[in-house]
């Protein structure tokens, strides 16, 4: 990573809710990549590299945030591993709190994308409790779904109008 990046992430990492473009939905995608690889002990570097190549996919081979993602599920990670103020347990509070007030970030968890984390993991205990937390997950996303539809449906009609009018 680049030295100017860094400068930038620290940055940001202070002030990211004032200077990163849709930073919830960022710091959402981090707490649930979190989730999977604070579930893993022995987690090492590679898990950081597939979720910076997730995150070129998701963000359309945008690096900066692309790396802004990696970095963030990184930090928390290392809250959950370091236990400073933040547990699995919290992590998965903070993610049932956040599709309360925004349901239509459960779009946002995608199964396929936290398996690719799953072959980096050896203890079969461990790979019992991961997918444990993925079938976790598919069932809070398909029940925020159905439940908020008539939210989610309205918060995405906003936020296309928003577009519409950044475009003009």
């Amino acid at each position: 990573m680049k030295f100017g990046f860094k400068l930038k992430h620290h940055f940001f990492s202070a002030f990211r809710e004032l200077f990163v473009h849709h930073h919830g939905s960022l710091e959402f995608r981090a707490k649930v990549f979190a989730l999977i690889i604070a579930a893993n002990e022995d987690s090492t570097d590679d898990s950081y590299m597939i979720v910076k190549e997730l995150g070129l996919d998701i963000y359309k081979n945008d690096e900066d945030r692309a790396n802004l993602l990696m970095l963030t599920t990184k930090e928390k990670v290392n809250k959950v591993k370091e236990n400073n103020g933040l547990d699995i347990d919290t992590l998965i509070a903070n993610i049932q709190k956040d599709l309360k007030v925004v349901p239509r970030y459960a779009k946002k968890i995608n199964l396929d994308e936290l398996r690719k984390l799953l072959p980096l993991t050896y203890d079969n205990d461990t790979i019992s409790y991961q997918e444990n937390i993925l079938e976790f997950l598919q069932n809070l996303k398909d029940e925020t779904l159905k439940t908020k539809k008539t939210q989610i449906d309205e918060d995405e009609k906003i936020l296309e109008q928003e577009a519409e009018n950044n475009i003009r």
